[in-house]
């Protein structure tokens, strides 16, 4: 997708919650709220009461001392830093609660589990991490998906990969370093960093439209989650990982190696390997993508989604307030 294209869409976002947030009344949506969370079917509630417990896992109360009153959530006009994607899906969520309901909340790439309950993007996987309660935040960024795509069948048989930076990431640098020269390869980063950077390590930039020309995409983390693995899991090309560190609303800790995507080792020692035999073995790299094209189909009705965010929502309230 081209960068105007991007842009236009962005403002089209910002448009549409701007003129939400500065004309439809909270009591609007505070009168729909229970309505919302009753949805039709006995599988539908199960579905959406086991991804609400995965978000939130507070079970006992936790009762909040301070935070911030939804009343008091307002977009941040006089900050230089302003979020503004993560504020209004946010925004989105809390507008259908009471106004004095507390809460705490953490905008950005969190990579650490806050000392109390705590609204965040991502998490680390497994362990304690109840305080870190997931939303499906900075969604416009993180959740845009391929729709039309060609066939695995058609595609180059080689691995992609490209950020613009990796300074951030060793697994990034490791991989562009060891196999930014070899034949089944095409990865690396599209700017230089540093005077330590590789020349073969710097490529040209490829739009996500051209990364899909290969069967295999390189989805590595950074500051947390990567970025590309949910349009890689929707497209029929194979995301290509080591074991994964953090999750955010995707439940990146749900996904099963070489089921949803391909697993490789952290030094990337087999990647060379497991190519050679998903290109050999086309029928099980295709298995991989109708198993990650299941998975997505989940998070694609945008009333369920809504209706996740605010049962989230509502068990942190009911345990914290």
């Amino acid at each position: 997708m081209k960068n105007w294209r991007l842009n236009i869409l962005k403002i089209g976002y910002l448009v549409k919650h701007f003129v939400d947030y500065g004309i439809v009344p909270r009591w609007f949506y505070r009168l729909r709220r229970k309505s919302i969370l009753c949805q039709d079917g006995e599988i539908m509630q199960h579905a959406i009461a086991q991804r609400v417990a995965y978000y939130n896992s507070i079970e006992t109360p936790m009762p909040l001392c301070g935070g911030q009153r939804v009343d008091d959530f307002r977009f941040p006009f006089w900050k230089k830093k302003r979020f503004s994607t993560y504020f209004f899906d946010l925004y989105d969520v809390l507008k259908y609660f009471d106004k004095d309901k507390r809460f705490l909340y953490i905008f950005g790439d969190v990579t650490t589990v806050p000392p109390r309950p705590t609204f965040v993007k991502s998490r680390p996987i497994g362990g304690d991490n109840a305080n870190a309660v997931l939303m499906k935040l900075n969604r416009f960024r993180h959740f845009t998906l391929i729709k039309n795509d060609k066939p695995f069948r058609e595609k180059k048989d080689m691995l992609v990969g490209r950020t613009t930076w990796a300074n951030s990431s060793v697994q990034r640098r490791l991989l562009y370093e060891k196999y930014g020269n070899h034949p089944l390869c095409d990865v690396g980063k599209t700017r230089r960093e540093c005077e330590a950077d590789l020349p073969y390590t710097i490529k040209p930039y490829l739009s996500r439209r051209r990364q899909l020309d290969y069967k295999f995409i390189a989805s590595i983390e950074g500051n947390d989650v990567a970025t590309n693995l949910k349009w890689i899991m929707s497209s029929n090309s194979v995301a290509v990982s080591p074991p994964l560190i953090f999750e955010t609303w995707f439940m990146e800790g749900t996904l099963i190696p070489n089921y949803h995507y391909i697993e490789v080792k952290p030094d990337f020692s087999n990647l060379i390997e497991k190519l050679e035999y998903y290109i050999a073995h086309p029928e099980e790299a295709e298995a991989i993508i109708e198993h990650a094209h299941e998975y997505i189909n989940q998070f694609t009705d945008w009333r369920i989604e809504r209706a996740i965010q605010i049962g989230v929502a509502d068990k942190y309230f009911k345990q914290t307030n």
